[in-house]
């Protein structure tokens, strides 16, 4: 069974745990014959550093073709919305929307799942071999995949305004549908656009065992927060060839190995600074740097802040 990674522990880089989540709002609803879709929208807490990411999950089952699905999901961060937004406060009526108190920043998390039926009707019939895009709406492809998608700025518009419309019950569904035909073929054009889906390359990926080992190497990582691990370290205790774990990384959370290490490090570095009240040399030892000066460095390359800016900021 293909399992793909959550895309909001992607978009902040490490497992929210549910109690850190508040749901300000939540729709799902299925138009009949179409797609079936899932909205919902967090608070964002200002300690959050989220990235906005898009993903294309491809489930294939041999044997219950019917169990088959593709799904578009997609994380975005820092929309405003006001609390009262069914009745709207007086302010925002007024378009006053900086003098609202009842203001909050939101992650916005969606899904769009399409069922084979309702993809076959956008094939033609060829006489020539398939395409790549034909082959996954047809259901061609035999190996369930997921891939991150760019989510560029006519998808980034897409997303707007299935956020922010106001249609209701038919035009609603007439409304969703258009626009998710619309996130479906510019994620596709994004994707063919990247040499034909380099997630094919790594073919071992279809093997699930192997996704479990990059899984697993993930966990390791997170697990060693406070004690850097090689990749030479790292590669033997998830029982993977080298080259695999970092191609197979990469394909899978969209991140090199390094990079997913230190965002992991300095969101911990965060969290130890913000919510348990360490000081810098505190949390610069237990994440395992040589000096203070690293530490520093390396947290202002990922928030932009150093670490005592980010404490003055806190107290004030």
């Amino acid at each position: 069974m293909h399992q793909p990674p959550d895309i909001l522990a992607l978009a902040y880089k490490q497992v929210l745990m549910q109690e850190h989540l508040k749901l300000i709002s939540e729709k799902e609803r299925q138009i009949p014959g179409s797609v079936q879709y899932i909205i919902k929208r967090y608070q964002k807490y200002p300690q959050w550093s989220i990235d906005d990411v898009g993903m294309m999950v491809y489930h294939y089952e041999k044997e219950s073709a019917g169990n088959s699905y593709l799904e578009l999901k997609f994380c975005v961060s820092g929309n405003v919305y006001c609390r009262q937004k069914d009745s709207e406060c007086d302010n925002c009526k007024l378009k006053q929307t900086k003098s609202c108190n009842e203001r909050t920043e939101s992650v916005d998390v969606l899904s769009f799942k399409f069922s084979p039926v309702h993809l076959s009707q956008f094939v033609k019939p060829r006489n020539t071999d398939d395409t790549l895009s034909e082959d996954i709406l047809n259901f061609k492809h035999h190996s369930s995949f997921t891939k991150i998608v760019p989510l560029c700025g006519k998808t980034r518009m897409v997303i707007e305004g299935l956020l922010n419309h106001n249609f209701t019950d038919s035009l609603e569904n007439i409304y969703i549908n258009a626009q998710t035909q619309m996130l479906l073929l510019y994620s596709l054009d994004c994707m063919l656009g990247e040499k034909g889906l380099d997630m094919i390359n790594c073919k071992f990926l279809a093997n699930e065992a192997d996704r479990e080992k990059i899984l697993r190497a993930r966990e390791i990582l997170i697990e060693h927060i406070g004690e850097p691990i090689t990749i030479k370290e790292l590669s033997r205790k998830a029982a993977i060839n080298e080259c695999y774990l970092k191609k197979g990384f990469k394909e899978m959370f969209g991140t090199t190995i390094f990079d997913f290490y230190q965002s992991q490090r300095m969101e911990h570095a965060k969290y130890l600074l913000y919510e348990k009240g360490l000081s810098v040399t505190e949390v610069s030892l237990l994440l395992g740097y040589s000096s203070i000066s690293h530490f520093s460095t390396a947290f202002k390359k990922h928030t932009g802040l150093k670490p005592c800016e980010l404490l003055l900021r806190i107290a004030s």
